[in-house]
């Protein structure tokens, strides 16, 4: 028989690493704060060593700590894992896919009752975490990735290629002077971050290639996602650059505008990718092929 501490001990545990907090693991739990500690407690005497060292304001992990805490993390995942995937047999035609949030809300949202149309008996589990991946014992049975296709490790079909232009809302433009794209200078600049620090060079492509080059937009409001500088577009905050596909209800419905007759060609894209070698489901399949002929090319 295997000596370990009970797994009531093991998940307390892994809330009060995840919160640093006794108090806060403790509501999430639904347990007293007392009960926490003692749960703590009797795990650092069963494993003879201490794992937590608690200061005025805040937890820290000893390096035993942290250690077991990616353990458990890794056992819990690896359980849930297993028993998901158990129960999923009754349900041989869910399909569990990850996508960016803007793709998610923007194009493939407004598509679902045309897919339940089409394909009635598949049901879809949706998310958009991006750090969801397809590893090999993972759930996922295909993702729709933002890039340039090199993922080594993945098969990659391009599904969507960006076209940029610049929109804003029809409220913000109208009666104001809009000769040249120098004339953009008179409105709030709407960014996309690429990182905390860095911005994506939509912008910057787009006024190259409209002959502006030297028209300053370090100014502006900047977003980590593109779905919220399109909402603030709408909402008459700016002008932003944006991919056509992600802006065509807005554009169909008039809530937004293309500003000037340019458009570029974006850096990256959007594809489809699943695990190398896989078994393609017969869900997996129709679901791919439903997929490209919504995106107009073929899977």
């Amino acid at each position: 028989m295997r000596k370990l501490p009970g797994l009531s001990a093991m998940k307390v545990f892994e809330v009060v690493g995840q919160t640093r907090s006794f108090t806060r693991a403790a509501e999430r739990l639904n347990l007293t704060q007392s009960a926490v500690s003692k749960q703590i407690k009797s795990l650092e005497d069963d494993i003879r060593e201490p794992l937590i060292i608690r200061r005025h304001h805040r937890l820290e992990l000893t390096p035993a700590g942290a250690a077991l805490l990616e353990t458990v993390q890794q056992a819990f995942h690896d359980i849930e894992t297993s028993l998901r995937g158990i129960a999923d047999k009754q349900n041989r035609n869910r399909l569990r896919i990850n996508v960016p949030a803007t793709f998610a809300r923007r194009w493939l949202m407004p598509r679902l009752a045309d897919l339940r149309r089409t394909l009635p008996d598949i049901d879809l589990s949706i998310g958009t975490e991006a750090a969801d991946s397809l590893a090999e014992r993972g759930l996922l049975d295909c993702a729709i990735r933002f890039g340039d296709g090199e993922w080594p490790t993945l098969d990659a079909s391009l599904l969507i290629s960006e076209e940029h232009i610049a929109v804003a809302a029809p409220g913000l433009v109208d009666g104001r002077p809009l000769a040249t794209p120098a004339d953009l200078a008179q409105f709030t600049f709407l960014h996309v971050l690429a990182a905390p620090d860095q911005r994506y060079l939509t912008w910057r492509h787009w006024l190259d290639a409209a002959g502006f080059p030297e028209l300053d937009t370090s100014h502006g409001l900047e977003f980590d996602v593109l779905d919220l500088a399109i909402e603030a577009a709408r909402a008459g905050l700016g002008v932003t650059i944006a991919d056509r596909s992600m802006v065509a209800a807005d554009l169909a419905a008039g809530t937004l505008r293309q500003l000037f007759d340019i458009a570029v060609d974006g850096h990256e894209s959007y594809w489809l990718v699943t695990r190398p070698r896989a078994v393609v489901s017969p869900p997996l399949a129709a679901f791919r092929t439903w997929l490209f002929a919504q995106a107009g090319r073929a899977g």
